[in-house]
């Protein structure tokens, strides 16, 4: 039996962000290759996040961008989550960059609210993350002291 596809991650990453640039990127092609070539390596640091506390095995190959199990949809969605959080991480240092170059008050004024409104939504994202870890580990009770250990 073959194991979950890291389009299924990916499909569900898509609807959770709305940045234009991802869209076309996605629609672009049938296969979307080129977004989850981008994409893959945020699942990449999910997978190793994600990996202390899920209930099922992580374990994927690169190559083909399958996982070896089937996941549950839990899972995919939770780990479409972590991408997310990756995503936005750099998304905030590009405005971070883009801020350092900008001349003049009226464009460094919208770049600083442009960026402090990316980080307000990083950190609510990670809020929710946060606490749908929680409750994952406390259903899976076995998992609670390595979830407490994770640092997000």
């Amino acid at each position: 039996m073959a194991g979950t596809l890291f389009t299924e991650v990916m499909d569900i990453f898509s609807l959770l962000q709305t940045d234009y640039r991802l869209i076309t990127l996605y629609q672009v092609s049938p296969t979307h290759v080129e977004y989850i070539e981008y994409l893959t390596g945020f699942l990449v640091q999910g997978i190793e996040d994600f990996s202390p506390v899920c209930d099922q095995s992580l374990a994927y190959t690169l190559s083909t961008k399958t996982f070896t199990q089937t996941l549950t949809q839990k899972n995919i969605n939770i780990l479409a989550k972590f991408v997310k959080k990756y995503w936005l991480e750099k998304m905030i240092d590009n405005v971070a960059q883009v801020e350092l170059k900008v001349q003049g008050d009226f464009k460094t004024f919208a770049e600083a609210n442009n960026y402090s409104a990316k980080k307000e939504g990083y950190i609510l994202e990670l809020e929710k993350l946060s606490q749908i870890l929680v409750e994952y580990g406390y259903r899976n009770q076995s998992n609670w002291d390595i979830l407490n250990s994770i640092n997000l």
